[in-house]
């Protein structure tokens, strides 16, 4: 593969590795910059324990099988790293066949180790340190955060109960809901990957006997607790691509009577979440009356959560009302996700599109943007000038890119090219 020449070489994406700029990878990744690096480069990610990166250049083409083992690192130290993107990396289909029964077996035996102990117990038992441990949080994944732990010169993740995870499930290992849960509620964040790992988990095993031990955990005291229920069975009907769809309906009727009793904040968004999953009038019915919640995740929940009934033609007048004061809301997320819901939806009604006219002036730039994007998709001409005037996306930023492109797209319709 010639990875230590592409490692010495000029390339800008080696360099951005080198440096740990996750964004400046990104973007050359999706600029297709230096793509003959992109295998050196990923070796080169997962011997700095950049999980994160390595994973980006997973997803952008790195055959991770051309690299060699010693281009690599050993599973243990992975493991000891706590990373859950590192391992997860290191067991990419391309390579994972080189790792035997008893390799994941060991590493699953020291995952359960660190997991169990604490990350800072056993970095003092392994530093001998008693200085004070300097924590802080960082992001693993495109999508989770991790406490990263340094004491004595060593710094590890607290991932290792998403490895575990990850290992028990390779190796065909059926944990109990109730490990799975006590797993996952020492971390007590729906952000990080142990609590996500597990609740896919038990989401994806879509039986009775999870389903039901899930959904006892509503009444229970404890938010984190019924926190973590709600997640499990919102998932467990998410995932459900079966043509029964057997979890539909009892999703449904669990979700409506939640929502009108929930009254943690956290536990409450999750629920709206779960209904704005479901193409039914009840879900709307149960949705509508938390549009002016105080709390803008609340708030946020039932935009997002309206998308889903639009596919008939028209919203109803009750959504189209609740929309139209979201999409004035004070806070920029409220604003931005109900001008796409609006945009996206079916209903290519003048109120609407004046309605996303008013915030071009936006004092937020994604606001804007969703607006343009808007008029562009109910071909409204407003969207061009308003695209100029807003220039060209930021570099690297997908979100921005697709809402531009759609005016683009409206011209090209216009002029019937």
């Amino acid at each position: 593969m010639g990875t230590s020449n592409a490692v010495d070489g000029e390339s800008a994406l080696i360099s951005a590795v080198q440096a740990g700029d996750t964004d400046l990878v990104t973007i050359l990744l999706h600029e297709h910059s230096d793509s003959d690096y992109v295998d050196a480069a990923f070796c080169l990610a997962v011997r700095m324990h950049a999980g994160h990166i390595a994973q980006l250049l997973l997803q952008y083409g790195a055959d991770s099988g051309q690299s060699r083992p010693d281009d690599l690192i050993a599973l243990s130290e992975a493991v000891d790293s706590g990373s859950p993107a590192l391992f997860a990396a290191l067991l990419d289909h391309g390579i994972r066949g080189r790792y035997p029964e008893s390799e994941l077996l060991e590493a699953r035996d020291l995952a359960r180790r660190w997991h169990e102990a604490g990350v800072e117990a056993e970095l003092r038992r392994r530093t001998g340190s008693r200085d004070a441990v300097v924590r802080r949080q960082v992001p693993d994944d495109e999508y989770n955060s991790v406490d990263e732990c340094t004491l004595g010169g060593t710094t590890v993740r607290d991932g290792h109960g998403a490895i575990l995870t990850y290992i028990e499930e390779l190796l065909g290992v059926r944990t109990s809901f109730e490990d799975l849960m006590d797993r996952a509620l020492t971390i007590a964040d729906q952000n990080h990957p142990t609590w996500g790992g597990v609740t896919l988990l038990l989401a994806n095993r879509r039986d009775q006997e999870t389903w039901t031990a899930a959904a006892a955990l509503r009444t229970h005291p404890d938010p984190s607790r019924r926190l973590f229920g709600a997640e499990v069975l919102r998932c467990t009907h998410l995932l459900d691509w079966s043509d029964e769809d057997a979890f539909a309906d009892p999703a449904l009727d669990m979700f409506t009577s939640w929502s009108a009793e929930e009254t943690d904040l956290a536990v409450l968004t999750e629920v709206l979440v779960a209904l704005g999953e479901h193409r039914d009038p009840r879900a709307e019915v149960s949705l509508l009356p938390h549009a002016g919640h105080p709390d803008a995740r609340v708030r946020r929940a039932v935009a997002q959560g309206l998308s889903a009934l639009s596919s008939p033609p028209a919203f109803s007048g009750d959504a189209r009302t609740a929309l139209l004061r979201l999409m004035a809301d004070p806070d920029a997320e409220v604003r931005k996700t109900a001008c796409r819901v609006v945009a996206e939806g079916r209903e290519h009604d003048p109120v609407f599109a004046d309605a996303m006219a008013a915030v071009l002036d936006d004092s937020d730039r994604l606001v804007q943007l969703s607006a343009v994007y808007g008029l562009a998709l109910h071909n409204d001409e407003r969207c061009v000038e308003a695209a100029r005037l807003l220039g060209p996306p930021q570099r690297g930023s997908l979100e921005e890119e697709g809402y531009l492109d759609a005016v683009w797209r409206y011209e090209w319709r216009r002029d019937g090219r």
